[in-house]
């Protein structure tokens, strides 16, 4: 074995991984994100940084398109796998490390006998764009794998769901709010590999239908300024880390102001169980004896995952890990007294923060008559305010439901407000989130759109509850 392969085995025995969760798979998302940090494994913010990726859910047939895309984007040795249950976690992440390991050397002596191949016959070769983009492997867990295409090159569109490769940004680079980032350059979500074949027949007809190389051209439209600048198309997720799961949303931009949003979201699959995070209240609706212990316990955890991603958004990564540790240690059972000091600790630290405040005061302004008037309820209602007054309203609930983790008295059925409002409308409460939402980001500089979603954090898992599907 040579020193390469010896260096590349040795990094495989702590991956790099990137985590990408479907509708109805939080439960086995918040299972790998524990593990992975119980292992001490890095999380990698962007394809291009990470080693492993991991499904979590079932994946829709024909429909895996966009995790093509977040695949191509990562060097070798590219590993994918699938994990459909939070039991077989464990077993999926010694396999997957396995399998990196085993592909590490192999890869490596692809390249060396590439490159000899390429000084040999004097000119250069496709080898390496090869390995790069094209033959990451993948693995199932819990189920039946998914089939990628045959031709991973090849990004097919016609699913509707044109937001592969720009799932690949990585969130958090630079750690600047405010900044615009490399959201706004990663667009190429288009068919590189079938648009070069065709080049020789496009010509200036092609700038006639708005494209160049199959790449579309930006148009033109008034401003808020009254002035005729460009207009350009950029789709938002689903593959994003520290976004909200599945959801998909394709802005229309004219320099850095978001000037339209169409809200869609990945297909929910029917019969996956209960949205994990209102589970407890649904619960009790069904007659089931539930202690609002469980429940409380359940909203804190909620809270401290949604506040976790707003915090990683604004580039407060440590915060937003030691959220997430006592989300995990919530979620396991810990007692009261065993987190009661680090939770407060986080807290305190959070709601002190001038920088903290500075940096997302005035995003997403929502009066409560307006979130009232839209059917919007829980924090987002009662914090009558920005993208900072809802994290403190999570602040809050999480400190109140601190007090009531060992209370064994059951829940009510008639206490139907889960972590993001009340069960028992018209409508789920993060329905009513993304139907706001257009109105909270049109006018926004695109660099704020990210916070201002972070800080409403809905759960698309909650659209699978059918309109007066719970009942008091």
């Amino acid at each position: 074995m040579d020193m390469r392969a010896f260096l590349r085995r040795t990094a495989m025995r702590r991956p790099a991984v990137l985590t990408v969760a479907l509708p109805g798979a939080t439960e086995v998302r918040l299972a790998v994100e524990a593990e992975v940090r119980r292992r001490g494994w890095p999380v990698a913010d962007a394809p291009s940084a990470a080693d492993l990726l991991v499904a979590c859910g079932v994946l829709e047939a024909g429909n895996a398109e966009w995790l093509d895309g977040i695949q191509r984007s990562m060097p070798e040795p590219a590993l994918r796998i699938v994990v459909q249950e939070t039991g077989q976690v464990a077993q999926a992440l010694d396999g997957a490390r396995e399998g990196l390991t085993e592909r590490a050397v192999t890869t490596s002596a692809e390249a060396d006998t590439g490159h000899q191949q390429e000084v040999a016959a004097g000119e250069p070769g496709d080898h390496a764009y090869e390995g790069r983009y094209g033959r990451g492997g993948e693995q199932g867990y819990g189920g039946s794998p998914s089939q990628a295409p045959d031709d991973q090159g090849d990004n097919d569109d016609s699913t509707g769901h044109d937001h592969g490769d720009h799932a690949a940004h990585s969130p958090r680079e630079g750690h600047e709010s405010h900044q615009p980032d490399h959201h706004a350059t990663h667009m190429d979500h288009m068919d590189h590999g079938g648009s070069s074949g065709h080049m020789h027949q496009m010509g200036h007809d092609t700038h006639a239908m708005g494209e160049i190389a199959g790449l579309s051209m930006a148009e033109r439209g008034d401003d808020r300024d009254e002035l005729r600048l460009d207009r350009l198309h950029v789709p938002i997720g689903p593959g994003l880390t520290d976004w909200p799961t599945g959801l998909i949303l394709r802005l229309t931009l004219q320099g850095d102001v978001v000037q339209g949003v169409e809200v869609a979201h990945l297909p929910i699959l029917s019969g996956l169980g209960l949205p994990f995070w209102d589970e407890p209240w649904l619960r009790a609706a069904q007659g089931e004896e539930v202690a609002r212990g469980s429940a409380a316990r359940r909203r804190c955890a909620s809270h401290l995952d949604s506040a976790g991603r707003l915090l990683a958004v604004v580039g407060w990564d440590d915060a937003a890990a030691r959220c997430r540790r006592l989300r995990d240690e919530l979620l396991s059972g810990a007692s009261r007294q065993e987190i009661s000091v680090d939770l407060r600790g986080v807290l305190r630290q959070v709601e002190r923060s001038r920088t903290l405040r500075w940096s997302i005061a005035g995003l997403g302004e929502l009066s409560s008559s307006r979130a009232r008037a839209a059917g919007v309820s829980g924090p987002a209602l009662a914090a009558d305010g920005d993208a900072y007054d809802r994290l403190l309203m999570w602040l809050e609930d999480i400190g109140r439901g601190l007090e009531g983790l060992d209370d064994r008295r059951p829940l009510t059925p008639e206490e139907l407000t889960g972590p993001r409002g009340r069960l028992d409308g018209e409508q789920p409460p993060s329905q009513a989130q993304l139907d706001i939402l257009p109105e909270l980001l049109s006018g926004a500089e695109f660099a704020c759109a990210r916070v201002i979603v972070a800080s409403l954090d809905p759960d698309i898992d909650e659209l699978a509850l059918a309109p007066g599907a719970v009942h008091v």
